[in-house]
């Protein structure tokens, strides 16, 4: 694959960073707004340095207008929308232009091809619903590359296997903890991965340790791939390994990162570890600016020998706020409490929330889940224990319906709470 020299790169990357920012300071009143706050014009851009001096987008920005107060482009030239659980009560809508999903799906398919997806492969789809839509990015990508496509779709893991099998799936696509289920049933099955056609694991969502890395490639007999992206916006694959496996290539000519230190806002060093922050270059109508991702990240200094110029990034998956990721859908602690008190009609005396791993066994089999103990109190108790558990059932289908992750509500009583939690 060839790539730009270095010059001719930083180069392409300015010319699309005043083609974003002109188009959006122009067309959205929120970075209007936002640039002259700062003092800025969006025409006083004029190195790629000088970006530092604009302001951060953040996810609360995304919802505050919900649904369609970002985007840059008229409603007519939008041909996807997408939308996403968000981390408040507004989910996160994003619209994508043609020529957006053109360059989505030539990033996705990149990717895919350095993990060494090619024409001969059948390329399998795995996710939950908070991440639906990375299932078409993924599913266009593939298909650029003239792979066979088994588009995503929840299946039980016995489904999930027996497509595995009989369609003689060579590349499945899941996040870690879907690889993780996938693994331990395929052992509690007593089935044996020689009888897979499968030899690439894509893991999104989430970052891996090492250890779990060499784990899935013993149990499974795969080689492992991770791929980063935003679960909320734009999507998949903004950053990617490559052969060597040491850090993830960010896709340079798409988008522009910075590590800033997550309290002051300042830019750091080259290898210093910080906040991972994202400006858009191509993207027609949902233009991100200087986006706080929230990821803890370094930019990595050193050139790889793979031969591909991208910057590299390492991702462990420590955060720098307080959001909590479960399947690659990132949420707020207050975003599923305001779910939950509209679930239930009333605000809980008493909450606790937790994330469980591979322990939840549904119609899907085990999963990633949230677990939300409530306190037990006149509120919730009633004679009829049927009525109580249709009213606990009718909360976790609307939370699980409006947050995009499996949950699991338990009632316990007041000695069971930490003095800590409220």
């Amino acid at each position: 694959m060839d790539y730009p020299e270095s010059e001719q790169r930083r180069q392409l990357q300015l010319e699309r960073l005043q083609s974003t920012l002109n188009r959006a300071f122009r067309s959205v009143p929120f970075h209007q707004n936002r640039f002259h706050e700062f003092g800025m014009d969006a025409f006083q851009v004029e190195t790629l340095s000088d970006l530092s001096k604009l302001p951060f987008m953040e996810r609360k920005d995304l919802g505050e207008h919900y649904p369609y107060g970002l985007f840059a482009v008229p409603l007519r030239d939008i041909v996807r929308i997408h939308t996403a659980p968000g981390t408040n009560l507004n989910p996160t809508v994003t619209g994508y232009t043609k020529q957006d999903l053109n360059v989505w799906r030539e990033m996705v398919s990149r990717a895919l091809s350095i993990s060494g997806v090619t024409a001969m492969d059948i390329l399998q789809i795995t996710f939950d619903p908070g991440l639906a839509n990375w299932g078409r990015d993924y599913k266009d990508g593939a298909e650029a590359l003239e792979a066979s496509v088994i588009p995503n779709t929840p299946l039980s893991l016995e489904k999930q296997l027996m497509v595995l099998r009989d369609y003689k799936t060579t590349v499945l696509v899941t996040t870690p903890s879907s690889a993780s289920q996938l693994a331990s049933y395929m052992f509690r099955s007593e089935f044996n991965p020689t009888g897979l056609n499968l030899k690439t694991l894509i893991l999104v969502g989430d970052a891996i340790e090492n250890p779990f890395r060499a784990f899935l490639e013993d149990r499974l007999h795969v080689t492992v791939w991770l791929h980063y992206g935003l679960s909320e916006v734009p999507g998949p694959a903004m950053a990617f390994e490559c052969e060597n496996h040491e850090g993830l290539h960010v896709s340079e000519d798409y988008f522009f990162p910075e590590i800033i230190n997550p309290q002051s806002g300042e830019i750091l060093a080259l290898g210093n570890s910080g906040e991972l922050v994202f400006t858009s270059l191509s993207t027609r109508a949902f233009p991100l600016i200087r986006f706080r991702t929230g990821d803890k990240a370094r930019l990595i200094a050193e050139p790889c020998s793979c031969g591909c110029p991208f910057v590299r990034i390492e991702w462990a998956g420590e955060r720098t706020d307080q959001l909590i990721t479960i399947n690659g859908v990132k949420l707020r602690q207050a975003q599923i409490l305001r779910n939950l008190e509209k679930a239930l009609g009333f605000i809980p005396d008493k909450c606790h929330i937790n994330k469980q791993q591979h322990s939840y066994l549904d119609k899907y089999g085990a999963r990633s889940y949230l677990e939300v103990s409530l306190l037990m109190n006149e509120k919730l108790f009633s004679d009829e224990i049927k009525m109580l558990q249709k009213l606990i059932n009718t909360a976790e289908e609307k939370l699980h319906e409006n947050i995009g992750v499996p949950l699991k509500i338990k009632l316990k009583e007041l000695g069971t709470f930490s003095d800590e939690i409220e």
